[in-house]
């Protein structure tokens, strides 16, 4: 008997931005769906516009998986994380840890397929940047979201990390944030 898919059933359960005021709550299973679904798009528009040679559908598998060693963790916030290096160091220590207990849950036959989502992400590492790309635009968009109802506790994360993402290399990141993320500051009826 394998606990592997029960455990990243919780993802559910573990919460984003614990450390500021929401004005809705995010937890890491909707986070890593909507991260798969921009870094699926930033494969896409890699291979189409810009003569990528990418697998979108990898890039989204991956995306699902990338904070499920959280499960285990927990969501470290970000201010925390980068608080110093020693804790910086130590949480990706805790996170390799915790990849590793996930991991050691499949059963023999399944790990191959699902060794790269957990390790060896240095062989993948075109996907990964997509991936990490996505995450952090993700990120954007909560601060957004939060933004548009009035929330100003996002407004110096919003800057941060839209300053973060212009850093980022890959035409397909700027053309995403030019065409996509406009809409995010729309209501419902200023989209239709």
């Amino acid at each position: 008997m394998s606990h592997f898919f029960a455990y990243l059933a919780k993802m559910k359960f573990i919460q984003r931005w614990g450390l500021m005021r929401n004005t809705r709550s995010e937890n890491i299973q909707e986070h890593s769906s909507q991260v798969a679904m921009i870094a699926h798009a930033l494969a896409v528009i890699k291979n189409r516009k810009f003569n990528g040679q990418v697998n979108p559908e990898r890039v989204a598998t991956m995306a699902l998986f990338h904070d499920a060693s959280e499960v285990i963790t927990g969501d470290l916030a970000t201010p925390i994380k980068n608080f110093n290096p020693k804790i910086k160091t130590a949480y990706g220590e805790i996170e390799i840890v915790a990849r590793q207990k996930l991991f050691d849950m499949l059963p023999e036959a399944l790990k191959p397929d699902y060794e790269t989502l957990f390790f060896k992400q240095e062989d993948d590492a075109e996907h990964w940047r997509l991936v990490k790309a996505a995450d952090k635009i993700c990120a954007y968009l909560k601060c957004l979201e939060e933004l548009k109802v009035g929330n100003e506790e996002f407004s110096k994360a919003a800057r941060v990390i839209e300053e973060d993402i212009a850093q980022l290399d890959g035409p397909e990141i700027a053309y995403f944030m030019e065409q996509y993320v406009p809409s995010f500051r729309l209501t419902l009826d200023e989209l239709n």
